[in-house]
């Protein structure tokens, strides 16, 4: 009996790399459906757009975007997470989302245990942005108006508990100020509403604004990240303004957790090899993002794991506890 589950346990073995193989060896067997957590026109949106143009025609299948927006990216996120492991349905995702969701709500899907990291788009900040209505032309003279207005100015971002909502919070406890977040499912309804000058100030992608920037519709005041962006080398870094904050954001493609390490690595290779080639170089400096680390999936679930430590220690500076 020994002998023969020895036996047994050696074929299995033997034959568990074949098996896996062989589930990805068919893969794409029809359509790819990407997920993007916000509408059309942000810059996630965008993004996900032109990787999903160039993997169509890499994979000889059509890549869907599907743009669900709302609750800070979860309701994408829930619904890869619980889609078949076979490489079929893909999320197209932001660092927030991914990373700090965790830390704020009990129900958010675990970046690390329920999803496979394939592969890291862009490391950047986010833009603060400022209407034509708000008489402020740089970042040291909204501390100024809103230190003398305390509870007078509103803001916008994405979503409670989005990094634009966190950073800005973090933002006013150190400088001892005081306004009203309002949350949108979006970044470009936020643009919308500071173009209309219905909004005082709005957090964004550094992406999606370019053009009303560039045009003087839209004052940038300050980016968050470790580094000036293309478009804005005028706009300063809150770090440069004297209020460190080191943490950047990311664009990344993730597929369901025990999505074969097959599709996960070939995935990682495709987009590894667009990111980088001339065109899409070209596109990313359109789009206002710097050229970036295109890391193994491997080093990009090391990133995820990092970054969401990195987002729960900000959370417990501000007192914030998951719901």
């Amino acid at each position: 009996m020994k002998r023969r589950h020895w036996l047994a346990s050696t074929a299995a073995l033997a034959v568990a790399p074949w098996v896996r193989a062989q589930g990805s060896d068919n893969w794409p067997s029809r359509p790819i459906r990407l997920v993007v957590p916000g509408p059309p026109g942000g810059g996630t949106d965008i993004l996900a757009r032109l990787l999903g143009e160039k993997l169509s025609a890499a994979l000889k299948q059509p890549v869907i975007i599907d743009n669900k927006p709302g609750a800070n990216g979860m309701l994408a996120s829930a619904e890869v997470a619980r889609a078949a492991p076979d490489g079929q349905t893909l999320l197209f995702s932001f660092a927030s989302a991914m990373a700090i969701n965790p830390s704020l709500y009990a129900r958010a899907p675990d970046p690390v245990k329920d999803f496979e990291a394939v592969a890291q788009i862009g490391l950047t900040g986010n833009v603060l942005l400022a209407s034509q209505n708000l008489p402020v032309r740089s970042f040291k003279e909204l501390v100024a108006y809103a230190k003398a207005r305390p509870g007078e100015l509103n803001y916008a971002s994405w979503g409670t508990g989005s990094g634009g909502h966190l950073t800005m919070e973090s933002l006013l406890q150190r400088a001892g100020l005081r306004m009203t977040h309002v949350p949108y499912k979006g970044t470009a309804p936020i643009i919308v509403d500071l173009l209309g000058g219905t909004l005082q100030l709005g957090w964004t992608d550094v992406s999606s604004p370019v053009q009303y920037i560039e045009s003087g519709k839209l004052r940038a005041l300050a980016v968050s990240g470790t580094q000036r962006v293309p478009h804005m080398p005028q706009v300063p870094t809150l770090t440069e303004e004297g209020y460190p904050f080191e943490t950047a954001g990311w664009y990344g493609v993730f597929a369901p957790a025990r999505t074969p390490v097959a599709i996960v690595e070939r995935l990682n290779a495709l987009v590894v090899a667009t990111v980088g080639s001339p065109e899409f170089k070209a596109r990313l400096d359109a789009l206002n993002l710097p050229n970036s680390p295109t890391p193994t999936a491997r080093e990009f679930a090391q990133l995820v794991a990092k970054d969401t430590t990195t987002w729960r220690s900000i959370l417990q500076g501000l007192g914030i506890k998951p719901e």
